[in-house]
């Protein structure tokens, strides 16, 4: 009646150790590390840059306790904040000789100080937020009539060259504001273009007014149009913001929307506004331009003569110096998607583009009147520009889709497409709001939250213990794995804790020791109705189940709703509290039904269970049934 089988047990004890391993990082804290990462997005961070970052470490005399690589940056983990600051001069000095150009950023950072079979397990500990570690925190507002602008001339430009092909004549295509004016001379033509226009331009609501002799059609963005282009111009920001935040090394950056127009920024661990807002303020354009093929532009690259009128020398990815000319063929704007693949032909690595209309038609252009000849595509970020690639055009390329391919290798054209799908800021952005929080404020905080959840977890097990005796034990315990079993799931996923976690941390506890006060109430009602223990134990068990299964899904659904609706410390709760809840059905009913039917289960002839004071209504006097 009373006893677990085996495979429970074994689930119980797996259980334990997975939450003890994932739980153990939590402990060991944070160590002061460098992070080496990329400054550039067509500089690579891999085997040789860990190379050379051990070289200047042993170069320096310095000895560090772990260096790593990841996906994006090198990690050198270090025993004391002395040396940490010598290091991070010893790896600038190595791979940033000149600080005007710097190939990467060299940041002071702080990583977990757990052992290294803890983290060949991929066991680390929680991130620490803002309110807990300390940083920066920034609100942007969007300009969403810029955006709407940048469409409105998007739209123009796409009009101009689909009634140029149609050969429809017109008087002019202007933008003004965000509405788009085509002038036309009769009234023939302008039916004609009210026709192409709402056959291929479905954005537009096009409204007809006189302009003296002539005809006017004035095209104004839809309502439900320019809420699209808004709500995606807010996503590409967020996607670009977080590319460029990895830079700095912050271990758990939080970017969340606020609003319709406006994005929150934390930074923990970053104590350098400056720097911060430098990241933030980034700009990163796309474009494509010609090579210069005449015998001056090979003499400039060969560095024998100057560059040409008309044309600019960049460096290429290899180290190669290559002179492409000023005027820009197509931009990052005329980009909609970039994937790595191969050649169907030569079966060597390529990156597959794709274009928008207008960049497709133009690009259809320029191959067929330039096949043969190279043409260059250019990234700038702090207006520097660096050329991605120069492939030769070998055939007229029309549909939208663009293949680049030669002289790359598998990991090369991965690299490539991700950097051409990550461009520039969709609208601009300007900061409303900043504050630092300062480390020292964070360590209160942390030793505050600490202290509330240890006191707590205490003051409920004397408790426990004292009203139910050996059973408030019993459930004591299973608090205890409760709260082991949340700290090791809120690890496991990486979750950032902050104060509104350590509160739901605190509520947890309170919430899953009440699942343990029904189950050994509903033990003593058993015993006062004259159930045997071993009966009462059972029966208690099973009718308490469904009353803490009926009051624990209406919570979750309370934080279900918070998760889904809350934003910034509100959604921080509700991650906390879901999982608290979860792992107190889990420890609070099968943990503790183990530990009672481990320790009463095997006794056949059970006259007692020690489970503190047991009231009979229908005697004058209380019966103790306590060993």
């Amino acid at each position: 009646m009373n006893r677990y089988p085996a495979w429970k047990y074994a689930i119980l004890v797996i259980a334990l150790l997975v939450g003890a391993i994932y739980t153990l990082p939590n402990f060991f804290g944070e160590a002061p590390a460098v992070q080496v990462s990329s400054a550039k997005a067509t500089v690579k961070v891999d085997g040789t840059t860990r190379t050379r970052v051990e070289q200047a470490l042993a170069g320096a005399g310095i000895r560090p306790e772990a260096v790593s690589l990841d996906a994006s940056s090198v990690k050198v983990r270090l025993d004391s904040t002395d040396t940490q600051l010598k290091a991070k001069d010893a790896i600038q000095k190595a791979l940033v000789p000149d600080p005007s150009d710097a190939p990467y950023i060299v940041a002071l950072n702080l990583i977990s100080g757990s052992p290294r079979w803890l983290s060949a397990l991929h066991a680390a500990p929680m991130y620490l937020g803002l309110d807990l570690r300390g940083g920066v925190h920034f609100m942007l507002q969007v300009d969403m009539q810029a955006a709407l602008t940048k469409k409105a001339e998007s739209l123009a430009g796409d009009l101009r060259s689909v009634l140029r092909e149609k050969n429809i004549r017109h008087g002019g295509i202007t933008r003004n504001g965000q509405a788009v004016e085509v002038r036309l001379r009769d009234a023939q033509t302008l039916q004609q273009a009210r026709a192409v226009i709402a056959d291929q331009f479905a954005d537009l609501l096009v409204a007809e007014t006189p302009d003296g002799t002539e005809f006017k059609l004035v095209g104004s963005i839809k309502p439900e149009a320019a809420r699209l282009v808004q709500e995606q111009a807010l996503r590409q920001n967020m996607v670009t913001l977080h590319n460029r935040i990895n830079e700095l090394g912050v271990a758990e950056p939080v970017i969340q929307q606020q609003g319709l127009d406006r994005i929150v920024v934390q930074l923990p661990g970053v104590q350098d506004t400056a720097k911060a807002k430098d990241i933030l303020g980034r700009t990163a354009t796309l474009e494509v331009r010609m090579v210069d093929e005449s015998a001056e532009a090979r003499a400039a690259e060969l560095g024998t003569g100057p560059v040409p009128f008309g044309a600019e020398k960049y460096i290429e990815r290899g180290g190669q110096p290559v002179v492409v000319k000023k005027q820009v063929v197509l931009t990052g704007d005329n980009l909609t998607d970039a994937q790595a693949g191969f050649d169907s032909q030569t079966q060597e690595p390529a990156v597959h583009l794709t274009l928008d209309a207008k960049g497709a038609r133009i690009f259809k252009d320029i191959t067929r009147e330039n096949i043969g000849k190279r043409m260059a595509i250019l990234l700038f970020e702090k207006g520097k520009g660096e050329v991605v690639t120069a492939p030769v055009i070998r055939s007229e390329i029309g549909g939208g889709r663009v293949q680049i391919s030669g002289r790359m290798t598998t990991t090369e054209a991965n690299d490539v497409a991700l950097l051409l799908r990550s461009g520039a800021l969709a609208a601009p952005m300007e900061i409303i709001e900043e504050y630092t929080i300062g480390p020292s404020l964070g360590k209160e905080n942390i030793e505050k939250g600490f202290q509330s959840v240890a006191w707590g977890f205490l003051a409920i097990c004397v408790f426990m213990i004292v009203y139910y005796m050996l059973f408030g034990v019993f459930s004591s315990v299973a608090l205890g794995v409760n709260l082991l079993l949340l700290v090791a799931v809120l690890s496991m996923l990486q979750a950032t804790l902050t104060l509104p976690g350590m509160a739901a941390m605190a509520l947890a506890l309170g919430m899953a020791i009440d699942s343990n006060v029904l189950i050994n109430e509903r033990v003593r009602e058993e015993l006062r109705n004259g159930a045997s223990p071993q009966a009462a134990i059972n029966t208690g068990y099973e009718r308490a189940w469904g009353t803490i299964f009926d009051s624990n899904i209406t919570t979750l659904i309370a934080g279900v709703a918070l998760l889904a609706f809350g934003s910034g410390p509100v959604r921080g709760f509700a991650v906390v509290h879901c999982i608290g809840i979860l792992t107190s059905m889990f420890s609070a009913v099968f943990f503790s039904r183990g530990l009672v039917n481990f320790w009463y289960g095997r006794k056949k002839k059970l006259k007692s269970v020690s489970i503190g004071t047991v009231w009979r209504p229908q005697a004058d006097t209380a019966i103790t049934k306590a060993e």
